[in-house]
This record gives C-alpha cells, sequence and structure tokens, in this order.
C-alpha cells in the first residue's frame, strides 16, 4: 500500500450543508443538445452533462462549493478543528476505494489515514475544467473530476489522479456515500 497515495486519496470526498431544492432529472432531450451547443471557451469549471436548467444549475453550484469546503478543511487539516470538519462531511459508513491503496469501510478509518499520511504533507486542488455533477434522482449527486496533489514541504504537485464522489442530501446537507480515487500517476504521465 502506497500511504501517500492513499491519504492523498481521502481527499477525493466532498460535503456541505446548504439549504436548496433537490437536484433535477434530465427529461427533455432538446434542452441537452441546446445546452451543449451552448457551451463556449467562457465556461465554468462546473461544467454539467444535464439540461441548463436553474435546478441543475443549482446542483453544480452545490457540489462546487462542497468540494471547496471539503477540500479546504483537507488542506488545512493539521489543525485539529479542521481535521473534525473535514471528518463531519462523510457519512459513517463512507466507503473508499483506492486502486493502489485498497479499501476503507468507514469514516473513523479513513480519517484516520487522512490525519497519519496527509496531514500538513500535501495540499489537493481540483483542476479546473474537469469537474462534472450528475443528479441522482431522490438521492442526491455524482461529482466527478481530475485533481491533483501539491507537497506542502517542496511545492510541487506531481500527483494527479481521477476521482467519483456519490454525494446524498439528507437533512439538507450534503455527506458523500462512496468515494473513487483512480488512475494515479505521476502529472507527467497523466495523459488525458
Amino acid at each position: 500500500m502506497n500511504p501517500v497515495f492513499y491519504s492523498l486519496a481521502t481527499v477525493t470526498v466532498l460535503t456541505l450543508s446548504l439549504a436548496t431544492t433537490e437536484p433535477a432529472v434530465a427529461t427533455d432531450t432538446p434542452t441537452l443538445a441546446k445546452a451543449a451547443s451552448d457551451k463556449t471557451a467562457d465556461a465554468p469549471q462546473t461544467d454539467i452533462a444535464q439540461p441548463a436548467t436553474a435546478l441543475t444549475d443549482t446542483l453544480s453550484t452545490q457540489i462546487a462549493a462542497v468540494d471547496f469546503a471539503v477540500f479546504d478543511s483537507f488542506n488545512k487539516c493539521a489543525v485539529p478543528a479542521e481535521l473534525k470538519k473535514h471528518a463531519a462531511f462523510f457519512t459513517e459508513d463512507v466507503e473508499f476505494y483506492h486502486d493502489t491503496g485498497g479499501v476503507t469501510w468507514n469514516r473513523k478509518d479513513m480519517i484516520a489515514n487522512t490525519e497519519k499520511y496527509a496531514c500538513g504533507h500535501y495540499r489537493r486542488e481540483l483542476v479546473a475544467g474537469t469537474m462534472k455533477v450528475f443528479p441522482v434522482k431522490e438521492f442526491g449527486a455524482i461529482e466527478q473530476g481530475v485533481h491533483r496533489f501539491c507537497s506542502f514541504e517542496t511545492g510541487s504537485c506531481d500527483g494527479l489522479a481521477d476521482f467519483v464522489i456519490v454525494w446524498r442530501k439528507q437533512n439538507e446537507q450534503w455527506k458523500a456515500t462512496r468515494v473513487l480515487s483512480y488512475g494515479h500517476k505521476t502529472a507527467e504521465a497523466k495523459t488525458d
């Protein structure tokens, strides 16, 4: 098990308490086609693969905010209060799957690995333009993207990985229930 990549992958989980409407379900094919044709070079980082509606824009905004908040606390997790804040973004039974580190079956073990291997050593950055958000009817959302990991000691940002996070919205709070971190490579080796 590579403890650095294992702990870095732990950073692929996101959540935030936001009061908003429920996620929309993509049902309007003409709207999907129009949304795809309306994309420009100035499109926001949080690309949506669904209709351009107020509800899906809200979902994308919520997940982008959750992503920022969970990793802001991860990036500061050497401070005990920030680690506690970071832990609150995950369900107690969160499952974390990592291609080189294996599987963690609960929040307690996942956070212990984060504290041991990542806190004070690495920060996580979302790669601009890679985030995609998909609604999950009557449950929440799926977030997909690419992120990089940077060493506090050297300042280098060498590790890249793909990630998927399954978010559940319950009582107006977003919590990560499943996290997949895979395709770990050095920044130079990542081609797609």
